[in-house]
This record gives structure tokens, C-alpha cells and sequence, in this order.
């Protein structure tokens, strides 16, 4: 699923090209991409139209359109991009792609929206709004480090409250959003930690500053448009991110550590890998049996 930094370029994308037009039709093929709509995709399909693209937000690793129907009532469409998931902005006359699940026709008869997922673990879903503008279903979602109202602080309470894995903690997205695999382990090198000490052994301020350097990174990946490894993560404008290639951890085993130039190592966690310098961030000691 796409970290943070790949969610937002895509958000900034709808909010340049899609934000205030109005949806004059909304075509779901099959039943998978409106899953999560119980009512199914002819139901969705006929509760878009007419409706006026208010916004477009994202929390964490979510992202969603806000749509205001004529009676100024408003709804967020929620968009899980999944493994593959793609927003595209296509001319009219463009070819269909071989994935494409949904589109988007708008009034203004300009480009339309194109939702492609080659995997099919995507879709969308209409949800009511909290009174703070967040989907219901995605409420319990915290807020994360790239937002006005994140509480660093409260976090690192919560953090240094813990006898679990710190990494595992960092994934944990009713803790903090937005942080996930990639992001987790280049923080983690930053900081000089090994993503198997637990909360409870770090100091308040060395939790802290793992919160500065994940919320530094992602920032610097979204300036380079986000992390692509493959074609399946594309910004509206179908361009990858080149992010990948200021990795200093993830995705590096075997090639010499940026500060110390020891090889970096992959382990399991969590049915996943991590990537970590052995030197740099040296694993913690187990307690004698």
C-alpha cells in the first residue's frame, strides 16, 4: 500500500484537477472496486452524479474526495488505492486500460477521472463525515506527522508507554498514520535504532527525534514525488517518483551503509522485511533464559 508521501502527491493531483467540477456520470465495472459500498456499484454510481468535488483530503495513508450534493450536504468518497491502485487523469478520447475499474465523467466535459488497479484490492466507498471532517470508517485513524493538529507529545507518551517493538509501533496507524514499511526502517537508520527495541527502552527524546526523522523523510520523499519501486504507483499524471533512489536503507541489503559503509541487512518482521545497518543499529541483546 502507498506510504504518506505517494497518497499526497496523488491528493494534490485531484486537488489541481479535479477539486470543483462537478460528476456528471460514474461507471464501476464489476462488483470488486465498490466493495466496500455495501449498497453495490449501481447504488454509487447513481448517488455521485450531480455532485460538486468540494475538496480532496487525506489522512495518514487515506485519501478521500469531499462531495457537496445540490442541498449543500456533504460525503466523503473514500479511495483505497490498495497494492496497485492508480487516479489517473485522462482525456476523453484516451484509450480504456486494461485495468481500468472506474471513471469519472464530469459536467464541464473536460479530462475525466480513471481508477486502474491491476491487483483489484482497491475500491471506493461513500462515507458520512465527523464533525471534524474525517470519513466515519476511518475515524479511529490518527492523525499523522504532516498534519496541523498532531500531537508529537501525546504520541511519544503513548510510545514510550510500551513494551512492544518500536518499528511495530511506528506502524501502528491508531497510533500515528501515514508511516509504513519504507518510511519506518529509512527513520529508523536515521536515528540510529533497530526497530526491535522496545518503546519502553528509548528515552522520551530518542523517541522524539525518530518522530522528527520520519516526519523529515517523508517530507523529502514527497518532494521527489514519492517512492516507486515498479509502474503500478504513478501520480495522476501517470509520472513515478524517484524517491527510490535516496533510500539509504530499505531495499539495500548488501550495499555499503551511507555512514559507515558496513553492509545493511534484511530480517523478518512482521511477515515483512526490514532493512537496518548492523553497526549503526545494533540489534538489541536478548535477556539470559
Amino acid at each position: 500500500m502507498p506510504e504518506l508521501p505517494e497518497v499526497e502527491v496523488v491528493r494534490r493531483g485531484l486537488a489541481d484537477h479535479v477539486v470543483g467540477r462537478t460528476v456528471e456520470h460514474a461507471e464501476f465495472r464489476g462488483a470488486r472496486v465498490a466493495r466496500r459500498h455495501l449498497p453495490g456499484p449501481a447504488d454509487l454510481s447513481e448517488r455521485l452524479a450531480g455532485n460538486l468535488v468540494a475538496d480532496a483530503r487525506r489522512r495518514g495513508k487515506y485519501l478521500w474526495l469531499v462531495l457537496r450534493t445540490p442541498d449543500g450536504s456533504e460525503q466523503g468518497l473514500i479511495t483505497h488505492l490498495g497494492m496497485s491502485g492508480q487516479l489517473l487523469v485522462e482525456d476523453a478520447s484516451a484509450p480504456d486500460e486494461k485495468h481500468l475499474h472506474a471513471r469519472f465523467r464530469f459536467a464541464d466535459g473536460g479530462p475525466e477521472l480513471r481508477f486502474v488497479d491491476q491487483r483489484t484490492f482497491g475500491g471506493m466507498a461513500l462515507s458520512d463525515l465527523t464533525p471534524c471532517g474525517v470519513p466515519e470508517t476511518i475515524a479511529h485513524i490518527a492523525p499523522d506527522p504532516l498534519e496541523a493538529g498532531f500531537d508529537q507529545a501525546a504520541v511519544v507518551r503513548r510510545m514510550k508507554a510500551r513494551d512492544s517493538a518500536v518499528k511495530r509501533a511506528m506502524l501502528d496507524q491508531t497510533l500515528v498514520s501515514g508511516i509504513g514499511n519504507i518510511y519506518a526502517d529509512e527513520a529508523l537508520w536515521r536515528a540510529r535504532v533497530h526497530g526491535e527495541r522496545l518503546c519502553s527502552a528509548l528515552t522520551r527524546p530518542a523517541l522524539v527525534r525518530l518522530l522528527d526523522h520520519a516526519r523529515d523523510v517523508m517530507l523529502e520523499a514527497l518532494g521527489q514525488g514519492g517512492t516507486s519501486f515498479d509502474a503500478l504507483y504513478v501520480n495522476v499524471n501517470g509520472a513515478s517518483g524517484y524517491f527510490d533512489r535516496s533510500l539509504a536503507a530499505y531495499g539495500q541489503e548488501g550495499r555499503p551503509c551511507r555512514r559507515c559503509g558496513t553492509p545493511i541487512r534484511r530480517e523478518s518482521f512482521m511477515n515483512r522485511s526490514s532493512y537496518s545497518c548492523p553497526r549503526c543499529q545494533p540489534r538489541p541483546r536478548r535477556p539470559r533464559a
